[in-house]
Parts: structure tokens; sequence; C-alpha cells
């Protein structure tokens, strides 16, 4: 009976955590999204489906431009940290763990004062921006600041080792001497590279990617602190309708929308590379 009970009562903490803080908000999310009625006189079920069409109808725009910034993120993260990544995990030697710290120091500080600092930076007569514009190599109209490429710069900024700590994983467990037979069978780097450094980096490429783009969809501080009206993300429109506007079924249809849409991206791009090799990845 032990034996038997000795799996169950192993999962059961973890299995009570996710019913407390993962099940129960998440039903009653649910029951939010089919209520109507306003702050003041409450909400009550009415099962009106509508709010789903009506957030779409709202901010579909918003919506549309979360993924694509999510999407150009995702790319820009994963060009800066393959490179990393492989460096460290083929030549770091005895220092990997030093480098990897190094990396990863500037997170140790909040999220949002990163972001924050990321303002003054960008700010029109900033660090960056000043010295270029009296030495005349930029217009003096010229700004970054509530612009696209201020919010992805800052996304991409802060979800970069979201990126980099899986790809580092699945480079490390690379067989070197797979490497070594490649060249021994007159492979260039290039080659070696291509048919097995790269296949067999994969799962890391796939974790890396599933691990950015989600995050970063449904942020909402980098947008903001860094953004503009014309660069609103989703996000910011849930907590806006939760915390301002006190629109409950709206604000949870959206949040169901951006989930579904987000699960729906992922299942699919599971399906096309499998997951068994991710999930190794992701333990080890």
């Amino acid at each position: 009976m032990r034996k038997r009970l000795a799996p169950y009562l192993l999962i059961l903490p973890g299995g009570l955590w996710l019913a407390v803080f993962f099940v129960v908000p998440m039903v009653i999310l649910i029951t939010l999204t089919l209520q109507s009625g306003n702050y003041e006189e409450g909400f009550k079920l009415t099962w009106r489906w509508a709010n789903f069409s009506d957030a779409l109808t709202l901010y579909h725009t918003q919506l549309v431009r979360s993924l694509l910034f999510a999407l150009i993120v995702t790319a820009l993260a994963l060009v800066l940290a393959y490179p990393m990544a492989y460096w460290i995990a083929f030549y770091g030697g005895a220092r990997k763990s030093s480098y990897l710290f190094l990396l990863l120091l500037p997170f140790f500080v909040s999220f949002v004062i990163r972001t924050a600092a990321w303002k003054f930076i960008l700010t029109d007569e900033g660090i960056l921006l000043g010295p270029l514009k009296h030495a005349h190599l930029l217009p003096q109209n010229f700004h970054l600041l509530a612009t696209p490429y201020a919010v992805i710069g800052g996304l991409t900024y802060n979800f970069l080792p979201f990126m980099v700590l899986p790809l580092y994983v699945a480079l490390e467990r690379i067989d070197h001497d797979l490497v070594e037979a490649a060249n021994d069978l007159y492979a260039n780097r290039a080659q070696s590279f291509r048919r097995v450094i790269l296949p067999l980096s994969v799962p890391g490429v796939f974790a890396g990617i599933l691990l950015t783009f989600v995050p970063t969809a449904a942020d909402f501080v980098n947008a903001s602190i860094l953004g503009g009206t014309n660069t609103t993300m989703i996000g910011s429109i849930i907590q806006t309708e939760y915390l301002t506007f006190n629109d409950y079924p709206i604000a949870s249809a959206l949040s169901f929308i951006v989930m579904a849409a987000l699960l729906i991206g992922v299942f699919a791009y599971a399906r096309a590379l499998g997951t068994e090799e991710v999930l190794e990845v992701s333990g080890a």
C-alpha cells in the first residue's frame, strides 16, 4: 500500500499548490469572462459570450502588435544569444560559470528599474543620443522613446537571459567527440556547425523561443515606460481594463484570448519539432 501511495504523496504538495494558485484563479477568471454589469452595481453571471467578440473588436490592433513585437524580439534574442551561448559552451573552459554569472548579473536588479534606466539612456538628450546630436550625426528632432524601436529594444534586453540559458544547456550537452568526428571526415567549421552542432542544439532553440516569446507577448512594463500611444501592447490594455476601468469581464476575456493565441502557437510549434528533447533540456 505504501509503495502504491508513494508517487501520489510525492506529487500531492505540488498538485495542491497548482490547484490553489492556478486552477482556482483560472476558474474564477472563466466565470468573469461570462459576466455582465458594472463596478458600482456589481457583476452577475449572465453567460455573455459577446465579451470575447467585444474584446477582439476593441483591441485587435494591440493584440496583433503584441504578437508581432514578440516575434521580432524572439528572433533578435535568438540571433544575439546563440553566439554568446556557443562561445561559453565551447570556449569558456573552466570559467563557464563565471561568464554565465557576469551575463546574468545585471538581471539581479529589478525588472522595472532596468527598464526605467533604458528610458534615461534613450531620452533625446541622454547619454546615447545627446552626444550624437551635438556632433551633428543625428538631426535634432530625432528621438527613440515612444517608438516601436525603444519597446523592442527594451524587451530584447530584458528577456535575453530566457534565450541564453536553454541554449547554453543544449550546447553544453553536445559531445565534442562528435564535432571532432565531423572534422575527421573533412568537414570544415561551417559544415560541422550546420550538420552537427545546430541540429543537436534544436531543443535549446525550441525551449528558448518558448521561454522568450510567451512572456514577451504579455509584457506591459516596457510598453508603458518606453513606449507611447502607438506602441501600446495587450498587457497594458488588460492592466488598464482591470485596474482603471474596472471592466473585469472584458479584461478577463482579453486574458483568455491572449492565452489561447499563445497556446495555439506553442502547440503548433511543439507539433512541428516535438517536445521530448526540449523537456530534457529544460529539466537539465
